[in-house]
């Protein structure tokens, strides 16, 4: 897909951008890229035209003149330049200190301006470097706190005055920087390069009619008569309402009022439509710091109405159900889109990649993941591989033999030599040379086959219970009539239904631990003491089949190592091989389970009750399948970083707000628990206030008065607080407490 993205904006900042491809660069050379920001104070589009100034201004000229233009100029040139150009109004001003800034390699925001005593007449007006200043603490609110920090208190900028007869002339320039200024490759990445005129909501149908009539201009007839199209995206045959655009865009600016760290994302095509639409909510990006190593990515549902991709982001949790990471709806499967969609995911969850992401076979989707997230595992699920069997194979499909000789394939063999055997009788028997589906899909065994792909982390969420499966959870939620809004709005609820369900294990798991089968074993009660009902009960029953090796075999390679031989009797002839050092209790088993699932297989059990270890090696412990798993996930930078250090501050700030948030979710649904919440922060804005109070006066010994009146009112408005506050009463008072708290630190 061509296009470009859109900067989704919170109390004026704007959450993304990202790159766009060569086609998009090109259509942006030639002023056809269209880009709009939305404004989540008043809901208005702001837009900009971006057409090169120099085509509007540049004469025909002759070979000389063209010669000599393509000298590039030095930046003390360029800005002796800008310094002798002139004006004719406001945006013109504009578009030349953007003109400038894009070749010089920065991004430009519009500044202070200054009026004409007693008119509304601009006499002065100041474009600053997009870096200048420095985020205040004000500005951080529930909406944008999690964004990184990206102004460095830049200096640079312009001062146009504007003399009596309408002239824009530069009387102040600075063209220091003191950050890097972007390599001439990716200056078409500048926001300001990228902002560009869009028409308001109320010309959207008129749009809609230049597409339907640019459809048909673009049909021709070729020299046999026949009818064809030139190339066009599969959007242009897939428009999207207007209405339905704006509901889905008006649910998430409310959201993101309503929760703070709800994040959305839109990128448009080059004729300014809306196009593809990714989104999470807070809850995602908590989730996604404990289970975000494993993604599942399924791109099979497709929307009854406008037949769009529903591609949600899940997880596994450690109760081995499933978790909602973020959704995208996309209009076509090209490279670009998968692209930007992987860009905004990976930006919305603070640039932190999955170790591996099982997908649908898509070569756009391969293309896009070696792109973006070139360090994760990409594996292709296999229930989506058997799913489209039917579509390719045709007859063989109704074989049951054929569906066992495949399954044993992807799931049954232990060795890349095994594998090989079972796939030559395979394609023996059906003789699968005329099949090019199947030898594509051989060509793509290390992405599929369990028993080559042994090291990369997959957390069996490929056997998780495919009732509650996206595909068919999106199926339920959807027919011809649902707008997108709508659909959004449903698939909340469901997801809301799964966290409930978590919500109920993790209370069974507070309350008891799991009913254990195996009575005397000391290193499965330790088990039992860490993981989860679900994990545990896994845990247990690999343990007991592991319990029916015929033999075993121990030799000591020295000191402290050992190795372990054992044979299972349902495996026959197969070995498991076991390595343990007793001093560093590092082990390692061929079946390399623990590499996979993240739990130590029944050999390594084994190995360790034979050496009498009790307890399992806390590294062998993965936290993600534990019933704390949520405690502790944000270490907080209190020491070590100076009051100066904004880096560190925004990473402080930043963790210790998404802890309170989990917080919030967790005790949101209890009177008791909301009051201890509140009155455990309320306590802490009083101790904090306190302390700031004292440091306050021994700064400044004259504004004990002031101070103190200010302290005194904020207490007597906390009193004023509900005894027992509501839901929505609680979130919003406990945001504010939490706000008033980062703004006291």
């Amino acid at each position: 897909m061509e296009g470009t993205s859109i900067a989704i904006e919170i109390d004026g900042e704007a959450i993304c951008l990202d790159s766009v491809g060569d086609d998009e660069q090109e259509a942006q050379e030639n002023g056809e890229m269209q880009q709009i920001i939305y404004s989540a104070e008043n809901g208005e589009q702001m837009a900009f035209d971006h057409q090169e100034q120099g085509r509007e201004e540049e004469p025909a000229g002759n070979e000389e003149d063209r010669e000599h233009s393509s000298i590039i100029p030095s930046r003390e040139e360029l800005t002796e330049e800008l310094r002798n150009k002139v004006a004719y109004s406001e945006e013109e001003a504009y578009r030349l200190y953007c003109d400038y800034g894009h070749r010089m390699g920065f991004s430009v925001r519009k500044g202070k301006q200054y009026y004409f005593t007693g008119t509304k007449t601009i006499r002065t007006k100041d474009y600053y470097c997009s870096k200048e200043g420095l985020k205040d603490d004000e500005q951080l609110t529930e909406a944008n706190f999690n964004k990184p920090e990206t102004r460095t208190n830049c200096k640079a900028m312009v001062r146009f005055r504007v003399d009596s007869e309408g002239q824009w002339r530069v009387i102040q320039i600075i063209p220091e920087h003191n950050h890097d200024l972007v390599r001439p490759e990716e200056i078409h990445l500048l926001r300001s390069v990228r902002t560009l005129s869009v028409p308001k909501p109320g010309v959207l149908n008129a749009m809609v009619n230049a597409e339907i009539q640019a459809m048909h201009d673009s049909l021709h007839i070729n020299e046999d008569g026949a009818e064809c199209h030139s190339q066009l995206s599969i959007r242009s045959y897939t428009l999207l309402e207007p209405e339905d655009c704006e509901a889905l865009v008006g649910y998430f600016k409310r959201r993101a009022n309503e929760q703070g760290m709800f994040y959305w994302d839109v990128e448009v095509d080059q004729e300014g439509r809306m196009a593809n639409f990714f989104w999470r909510d807070g809850r995602s990006r908590v989730d996604y710091d404990s289970f975000g190593d494993v993604v599942m990515f399924d791109t099979s549902h497709r929307t009854n109405k406008y037949n769009m991709i529903c591609a949600p982001f899940v997880g596994v949790n450690h109760h081995r159900q499933n978790v909602m990471l973020g959704c995208a709806f996309l209009l076509d499967e090209s490279p670009a889109s998968y692209e930007w969609l992987f860009k905004s995911f990976l930006e919305s969850m603070g640039g932190r990649p999955p170790k591996t992401i099982f997908t649908d076979q898509n070569e756009s989707i391969s293309k896009a993941i070696e792109d973006v997230l070139p360090g994760t595992c990409h594996c292709l699920c296999q229930r989506f591989i058997e799913k489209n069997l039917q579509s390719h194979l045709g007859t063989i499909n109704d074989s049951g033999t054929f569906h066992s000789m495949l399954s044993k394939c992807m799931r049954e063999c232990e060795s890349e030599a095994e594998f090989d055997e079972a796939w030559a009788m395979m394609h023996h028997e059906y003789n699968m040379q005329e099949h090019q589906w199947l030898s594509d899909l051989y060509q793509q065994r290390h992405k599929w086959c369990t028993a080559l792909h042994k090291d990369a982390f997959d957390g069996g969420i490929e056997s998780l219970d495919r009732s509650e499966g996206s595909n068919n959870v999106l199926s339920s939620i959807d027919d011809e009539s649902t707008s997108l809004a709508t659909f959004v709005h449903e698939l909340d609820k469901i997801v809301g239904i799964w966290r409930k369900n978590e919500s109920l294990e993790d209370i069974q798991c507070n309350k008891a631990g799991p009913e254990c089968t195996v009575k005397h074993s000391r290193i499965l009660q330790h088990a039992a003491e860490v993981y989860t009902h679900k994990v545990y009960k896994s845990l247990e029953k690999d343990f007991l089949d592991g319990c029916g090796a015929t033999s075993y075999q121990e030799v000591q390679c020295d000191e402290k190592l050992y190795r372990f031989e054992f044979i299972m009797q349902r495996s026959g002839p197969k070995v498991w091989v076991v390595f343990l050092n007793t001093s560093t209790m590092e082990l390692s088993c061929s079946c390399k389970k623990f590499e996979t699932m993240g739990v130590l297989c029944s050999h390594a059990l084994n190995a360790l009750g034979l050496k009498n270890v009790d307890r399992i090696p806390e590294m062998y412990i993965l936290k993600r399948w534990t019933r704390y798993v949520r405690k502790g996930t944000y270490p907080f930078p209190v020491d070590g970083f100076t009051e100066q250090d904004r880096s560190y501050a925004f990473m402080y700030r930043n963790r210790a707000m998404r802890f309170v948030y989990d917080l919030l979710m967790e005790s949101k649904s209890h009177q008791n628990t909301r009051k201890l919440i509140l009155d455990v922060l309320e306590s802490g804005e009083k101790s904090l206030e306190s302390v700031c109070e004292l440091k306050r006066l021994h700064m400044h010994p004259l504004g004990k008065e002031k101070d103190g009146s200010r302290v005194e009112k904020r207490r007597k408005k906390s009193t004023k607080q509900e005894k027992h506050p509501s839901i929505s009463t609680f979130t919003l008072h406990s945001i504010l407490l939490l706000q008033r708290l980062s703004l006291i630190l």
